[in-house]
C-alpha cells in the first residue's frame, strides 16, 4: 500500500511527458479572457447534449420510424405480387394498378421480362436505402433494384417476378421519415437563441469586472478612480468593488497622514539647520568653519533625498509631459559632469505621467550612470501601449547576484562603485518607488558597452 501510495505522488509530482505535452498543448489554445471562457463554458456543453440528443434521435427515432415507413411499403408491394401470382390474366392488371394508386398510392406497372439495371453505387450515408434493401430481401425474396439517390420525391423499385418486371414508384415519405430537418432546425434556431440571450447576460456580469480592473489599474498608475465608478453585478462583484473602495480610501488616509507628518519633520529639521547656517555665517571664515559649512550642506542633501523618497511624489497628480524635451534636461545635466550623453527617441512624444517624479527617476538614472561611467546611451521607445527607457554606461557595472539588492534602501554597493563619491544610497530605491507608483517597473541588467543597463517599463 505504501508503494503504492509513493508511486501516486510521484506521478503526481512528474506526469508523464505525453501528459505534460497535451497540458501544454491544451493551455496554449485555451482562451485566457473571462468572457471568452465563460462562453465556452457555455457553448461546450449545449453542443454536446444537443449532439448527444441528434445521435440518439437519428439512431432511436429516425431509424425506428424509417424501419416501419419502409416495412408498410414493402408488404403492400408483397402483396401486389401475391395478387398477381394468384391472378395472372391480363384483364386483372388494370384493377390492380387502380386499387395500387387509388388505396395504396403506389404507382405501379407491368413490364415484359427483362434484365434489370445495373445496381446503383450506393450512398455514403442513406438509411433508406439499407432498410429498404433489407425488408425488400426479406419479404419478398427476389431480384430487384431500387433507386433511392437524388432529391427527387418518388422512391423507385423493379421486382424480377417469373415472366414480369414489376416496377413501382412511391413517394419518398411513405418509406422515409424526411421531416428530419425540421427538429434538426429547431434544435439549432433553439440553441442560437439561447446562445444570444446567455451573451446579453454575460456581457452584464463581465463589465462590472472590466469597470473594477480599470479602476485597479488606474490606482496603480496613480491615476484618479473613474467618476462612473461604482459596484456593480452579482453579489461577489459587488463586495469586491466595496473592498477596494475601503482599501483604496484607507491606503490614501495614510498617505495623507504620512505626507502631513513628513512635512511637519522637514519643516523642523529645515528650520534647525538653517539656525546652523546662520550661527556658521556669523562665526566668520575659518577651516573648521568651512568643514561644518560642507556638512551642514550634505545634511540638507540627504535630508531632501530622505523626504523625497518617503513622499515617493505621491502627491503629484498625472499630467502631459514632452518625452524628448524631458530626456534632452537631463542628459544636459549628465553632460555638466563631463560624460558624455547621447538620446534617441521614438514613437510618440507626449506621455501622460506625473511630471515631477518622471524627472526625478530620469535624473537619478542618468546621473547614477554619470556618476560611474564616460559614455552614456539613452533610447526611448514609446509604442501607444508602454513607454521604455534604456540607459546603458560603459562603467564597472553591477554584479548580477546584487542588482536587485541595490534598490534596498539606503543600501551602498562600496565595493564594485568608487568609494569616495558620497550618497545616500537612495537613488536607485527612489526610482523603482516612482516607476512602480506609475503602474511599471525598471530593471537592471549587462549593457552591451560592458556596463549597467537599467530598463525602465511603464504603461501608457
Amino acid at each position: 500500500m505504501t508503494s503504492i501510495d509513493a508511486i501516486r505522488r510521484e506521478y503526481e509530482r512528474y506526469p508523464p511527458r505525453g501528459v505534460r505535452r497535451f497540458t501544454r498543448w491544451f493551455t496554449k489554445r485555451v482562451p485566457t479572457r473571462l468572457y471568452a471562457r465563460t462562453l465556452l463554458i457555455i457553448i461546450i456543453p449545449m453542443v454536446l447534449l444537443q449532439s448527444v440528443i441528434a445521435f440518439v434521435f437519428m439512431e432511436r427515432h429516425w431509424q425506428t420510424v424509417t424501419q416501419r415507413l419502409s416495412t408498410a411499403v414493402t408488404r403492400d408491394i408483397a402483396a401486389i405480387i401475391d395478387v398477381l401470382n394468384t391472378y395472372p390474366q391480363d384483364p386483372a392488371y388494370e384493377q390492380l394498378i387502380r386499387i395500387a394508386r387509388d388505396r395504396l398510392e403506389l404507382n405501379v406497372s407491368i413490364e415484359p421480362a427483362g434484365q434489370l439495371p445495373a445496381p446503383r453505387p450506393k450512398p455514403f450515408f442513406s438509411i433508406l436505402d439499407q432498410i429498404l434493401s433489407e425488408e425488400i430481401t426479406r419479404q419478398i425474396q427476389r431480384p430487384f433494384w431500387i433507386d433511392t439517390v437524388g432529391n427527387s420525391n418518388l422512391v423507385e423499385i423493379r421486382i424480377q417476378l417469373d415472366n414480369a418486371i414489376l416496377r413501382v414508384f412511391a413517394k419518398r415519405s411513405q418509406a422515409y421519415a424526411s421531416n428530419t430537418h425540421i427538429f434538426l432546425l429547431w434544435m439549432v434556431g433553439t440553441s442560437l437563441v439561447l446562445l444570444f440571450i446567455a451573451i446579453l447576460f454575460l456581457r452584464g456580469q463581465i463589465r462590472p469586472i472590466l469597470m473594477l480592473t480599470q479602476a485597479a489599474e488606474s490606482f496603480g498608475k496613480g491615476q484618479p478612480m473613474p467618476e462612473d465608478f461604482r459596484p456593480r453585478g452579482a453579489d461577489e462583484i459587488r463586495r469586491a468593488g466595496l473592498a477596494f473602495i475601503k482599501m483604496r480610501e484607507r491606503i490614501e488616509r495614510q498617505i495623507e497622514q504620512r505626507t502631513a507628518m513628513l512635512s511637519g519633520v522637514s519643516h523642523d529639521l529645515r528650520t534647525i539647520l538653517t539656525r546652523f547656517k546662520l550661527q556658521l555665517a556669523l562665526a566668520g571664515d575659518s577651516p573648521e568653519i568651512e568643514s561644518l559649512n560642507k556638512d551642514v550642506d550634505d545634511m540638507q542633501t540627504m535630508l531632501d533625498s530622505y523626504l523625497a523618497f518617503a513622499r515617493g511624489e505621491g502627491e503629484e497628480d498625472v499630467g502631459t509631459a514632452s518625452l524628448s524635451k524631458t530626456l534632452d534636461k537631463v542628459a544636459a545635466d549628465g553632460r555638466l559632469r563631463g560624460t558624455i550623453v547621447e538620446v534617441k527617441v521614438q514613437g510618440e512624444d507626449t506621455i501622460h505621467v506625473r511630471p515631477n517624479a518622471f524627472t526625478r527617476l530620469l535624473t537619478n538614472l542618468v546621473s547614477n550612470a554619470c556618476r560611474y561611467a564616460d559614455t552614456v546611451q539613452i533610447e526611448a521607445s514609446n509604442s501607444g501601449k508602454w513607454l521604455t527607457i534604456t540607459v546603458d554606461d560603459d562603467g564597472p557595472g553591477i554584479p548580477e547576484d546584487a542588482r536587485e539588492d541595490v534598490f534596498r534602501p539606503f543600501y551602498r554597493l562600496d565595493e564594485s562603485r568608487n568609494q569616495n563619491e558620497s550618497g545616500t544610497g537612495l537613488g536607485l530605491s527612489i526610482v523603482r518607488d516612482v516607476a512602480r507608483s506609475h503602474g511599471g517597473d525598471v530593471y537592471l541588467s549587462e549593457s552591451p558597452q560592458g556596463g549597467l543597463r537599467a530598463t525602465v517599463r511603464l504603461p501608457v
